[in-house]
Order: structure tokens, then C-alpha cells, then sequence
């Protein structure tokens, strides 16, 4: 009985890879350090290109702090705009809010890679992508058992078990999935 388990290669648990969410499908969500452009129709005084700080906030004129990180841009604009209304009374207080510059997109490989660290991308980067920024596996890595960390939210924690050889030569192109900000490939 033994006998009959090798040789079968690797075993690789199954994985819902289909119920992980896919970031590109929805509005970007600001964080720290992205930068944002600021136009107010009519009013170049209140318009501004503007850095979300550390703790999450920008400062516009008139108006003071408004908290941008976990926001989208059509969020803030909406803020903006009901909130210039107290200031500007014709029609004319129409926002809009644009993302100039992504900053605050960050995730982690590390491991059996060649170039282990913290990347940021000012796009979505897929693990494969992510893991050839980091210069692909070392000779010593196990590649088939590497593992994505993502916390989000409601879900919590969890491992999702990535098969790199089959990513690559396209048998599993289900694992291949979008990085989320803060997500962490483990290449052992």
C-alpha cells in the first residue's frame, strides 16, 4: 500500500481559488501615500494634487481633513462635493477626484527566490508576475509548495496553496491569482 503513493507526484490540496476576490473588477481603494488629483469646476483655487498621508487623511482648502485611505475616489468625491456646497453656492461645486499616483500597493515574496523583499506595483500584479519580480526560485526552493497569505477582512487569515511548476507550464492558470495590498508569497 505504501508502494502505491509513489511516485504519484506532488499531491495538492484543493482550493477554492474561484471564491478569492479579483481587485481589477471593482474601483481602486486609495491607501497611504497614493496620490490624488483634485479638480473643482470653476474654482482652480480649491483644486489640488494632494498625497493621502500615513494616517490616512488629506487636506483640502476650505474644507480641512477628509479621510481618503480605504476610500474609493467616487467616495470622496461625493464628500467633496456635498461639503464645498456649504462654501460655493451655485452649481459649480462639482468635484472630481482622480488617482495620479499608486503608492500604497504593497506586497511581499520571500523565501527560496532570488530577490526576496517588498514590491509596489502602480498596477495589479498576479503571483506569477510577483514571483518573477522577485527573480523566480532559487535552486534550493520547493516551488510547488508555495504558499499565499492574505488577510482580508470578514475572512481573516489564510494559506492558499500555489503550485508554481503548473503555474508556469499553464495547468493551473486558477492560481494565478490578483494580489491584494499586503499580500504575502512564501516560496519555500
Amino acid at each position: 500500500m505504501l508502494a502505491s503513493g509513489l511516485g504519484c507526484g506532488h499531491s495538492h490540496l484543493r482550493y477554492d481559488y474561484a471564491s478569492e476576490p479579483d481587485p481589477r473588477k471593482q474601483e481602486y481603494v486609495i491607501g497611504p501615500s497614493d496620490v490624488l488629483k483634485i479638480s473643482v469646476w470653476h474654482n482652480a483655487d480649491l483644486s489640488v494634487d494632494t498625497t493621502v498621508r500615513p494616517d490616512g487623511t488629506i487636506t483640502l482648502p476650505l474644507i480641512g481633513d477628509i479621510r481618503a485611505a480605504g476610500r474609493t475616489s467616487e467616495q470622496i468625491r461625493v464628500e467633496l462635493t456635498q461639503r464645498l456646497g456649504a462654501f460655493i453656492k451655485d452649481e459649480s461645486a462639482i468635484a472630481t477626484v482622480a488617482v495620479t499616483g499608486i503608492n500604497s500597493y504593497r506586497f511581499t515574496v520571500s523565501g527560496n527566490v532570488e530577490h526576496q523583499g517588498t514590491f509596489t506595483s502602480n498596477h495589479y500584479v498576479t503571483v506569477l508576475e510577483a514571483i518573477t519580480l522577485a527573480g523566480g526560485p532559487n535552486r534550493f526552493a520547493a516551488p510547488e509548495d508555495t504558499i499565499l497569505t492574505r488577510t482580508e477582512g470578514k475572512r481573516g487569515r489564510r494559506r492558499i496553496p500555489i503550485d508554481y511548476p503548473d503555474l508556469v507550464n499553464g495547468t493551473r492558470p486558477e492560481e494565478d491569482l490578483p494580489l491584494i495590498s499586503g499580500d504575502t508569497i512564501y516560496v519555500p
